[in-house]
């Protein structure tokens, strides 16, 4: 019935924490790493990457985190030497960033909660995203009443348990600046969204109560169907790549499951899901003796870089079109770019 195996944490994530230097990721961040990659793979363990790059040091790691934590950046052997490995763009950052990409400037919103799948898609190097909106709970919280949930919940889990709370807070205060959206559109400014573009998504907003933030569940107006698609593909391909069939309530519902990630109910869900199959083939969303369920004709991970090609309205890939499941982060060719005579303006 397309049910699949159930994903735990130790399975989609690693336990990496406080990594970010306390940086969340700013606007223009994704294409400076990619690009800086793409044109030197020492760059983040040359001397001068604080000149190349144009931030501070602290900065340039952070850079390298987010751009790898978004499977945008990965490493690569480094002969000279191999205990610091290079840094190179795979495919899918290639595709999206380059400056002949998809959109190399972040315009469509789309990226955005691309970008934001992909963080938690497994396997994730931000544990506490994945338990925060996987696990956790509370609706209304404290930064406090996360910090404490989180703590409980990786003690006793293998090489889990020996992370030092202060990591964990850190992780807890990045991921509420990175997300959490004012209230008072009076006092947002443009330099709201250059400082951390991902609150623009609306997943976390101040509650009432001081010091309390609120998760924001229903329908998201800037979420695509086809980026919603791309992600439920994903999810399969990463979990059960040969699967033909996944049932609506486990693409919504299941721990790491993009329904989960983006805060949906499933009505939403499926709504987003018959659309983008209205323009993407291989795809259909089908209900039997109650059951709805997402029924696929083909590999996932291909029918996911078809729908990513919809939503960008792109031509043909050059190369190998993958850009979904594990193989969408390799290293990038090189000579791989994605065709862009037809996109469209965003």
């Amino acid at each position: 019935m397309g049910e699949g195996p159930v994903v735990k944490l130790e399975a989609s994530a690693y336990p990496r924490f406080a990594r970010h230097e306390s940086f969340h990721p700013r606007y223009g961040w994704l294409k400076k790493g990619v690009d800086g990659a793409a044109s030197d793979p020492g760059i983040f363990i040359r001397e001068d990457a604080v000149v190349q790059l144009g931030v501070g040091k602290n900065m340039v790691r952070a850079i390298r985190f987010w751009g790898t934590a978004a499977k945008l950046l990965t490493t690569a052997r480094n002969d000279a030497r191999p205990r610091q490995p290079l840094v190179v763009p795979t495919r899918l950052g290639r595709a999206l960033f380059d400056d002949e990409g998809w959109d190399p400037y972040c315009e469509d919103p789309g990226t955005l909660w691309l970008i934001h799948w992909l963080l938690l898609a497994p396997k994730s190097s931000v544990p506490v995203w994945w338990i925060a909106l996987n696990e956790f709970p509370g609706v209304e919280f404290s930064a406090d009443e996360l910090h404490d949930f989180v703590v409980d919940f990786t003690n006793g889990i293998g090489d889990w348990d020996d992370v030092q709370p202060s990591s964990i807070r850190k992780d807890v205060d990045c991921f509420l600046r990175m997300y959490t959206a004012s209230t008072n559109q009076a006092r947002t400014t443009g330099d709201d969204a250059i400082d951390c573009p991902f609150r623009d998504l609306g997943l976390v907003r101040p509650a009432s109560q001081r010091r309390h933030f609120r998760f924001v569940s229903g329908d998201k107006p800037g979420l695509p169907p086809q980026i919603a698609l791309y992600a439920a593909l994903d999810f399969i391909a990463r979990t059960e790549h040969r699967a033909k069939t996944a049932t609506l309530s486990r693409l919504v519902s299941e721990p790491g499951s993009p329904g989960r990630a983006f805060r949906l109910p499933e009505e939403v869900f499926a709504g987003l899901l018959e659309t983008a199959a209205e323009s993407v083939a291989g795809v259909q969303l089908l209900t039997t003796n109650g059951v709805t369920q997402l029924a696929i004709d083909g590999p996932p991970n291909e029918i996911a870089s078809e729908a990513l090609r919809s939503h960008y309205a792109a031509g043909q890939l050059d190369g190998d079109a993958t850009l979904a499941g594990p193989a969408a982060e390799e290293p990038a060719d090189p000579a791989f770019v994605p065709s862009t005579d037809d996109r469209v303006a965003v």
